[in-house]
């Protein structure tokens, strides 16, 4: 008679979702970003305008978010792909052992987009930025990225879960009709 694995230690139901979602994002990001480089040449153009609020922008970031912890020598750099490394190695253990379906694919998310920003970090030395969204003069955003958009969809999608969706207690009907919680 073998014994019924221990729920603490069951595999996430999701990860498969996850990690496919994680990959179709980072090779998004890559691609738009060779389109970027290549083909648009944004690089020389430096601007593209698309639309009255939004144009195609060339910046190189070499920092993290909004430029937080910017690299000005190649230590700085590799340490910043370390650190960010790091953090996308537990976001992907957290999402290994993660239950919620949609918090496996909201941290799928900051996965693929923290995969890309380090591959162009190590590729380049820079994070490649292009999206540029603006009201007039009003930007309320620096330029950004399919990763930087993913990452930030991502946690905020983590942020409202933890918020605004509580447990379950799982309900089960009493004899008499009336339901009881555990």
């Amino acid at each position: 008679m073998t014994t019924p694995p221990n729920p603490r230690y069951r595999l996430p139901q999701y990860r498969l979702q996850g990690l496919m979602l994680a990959s179709f994002l980072f090779i998004a990001d890559q691609a738009v970003k060779f389109v970027m480089i290549g083909p648009l040449a944004l690089q020389s153009r430096r601007q593209i305008h698309i639309l009255p609020f939004f144009d195609l922008t060339w910046a190189k970031n070499r920092g993290v978010s909004m430029g937080f912890l910017e690299a000005g020598s190649d230590v700085q750099r590799w340490l910043l792909v370390a650190l960010t490394a790091g953090i996308a190695a537990i976001v992907a253990v957290w999402m290994w052992r993660e239950q919620k379906r949609g918090d496996v694919l909201a941290l799928s998310m900051v996965l693929g987009g923290a995969l890309g920003n380090i591959v162009d970090r190590v590729r380049y030395g820079y994070v490649v930025d292009y999206a540029d969204l603006h009201f007039g003069a009003f930007r309320p955003f620096w330029i950004f990225n399919l990763a930087d958009a993913c990452i930030s969809i991502g946690v905020l999608i983590l942020l409202a879960r933890a918020f605004l969706i509580r447990e379950r207690k799982d309900v089960h009907p009493a004899s008499s009709g009336e339901a009881i919680a555990e």
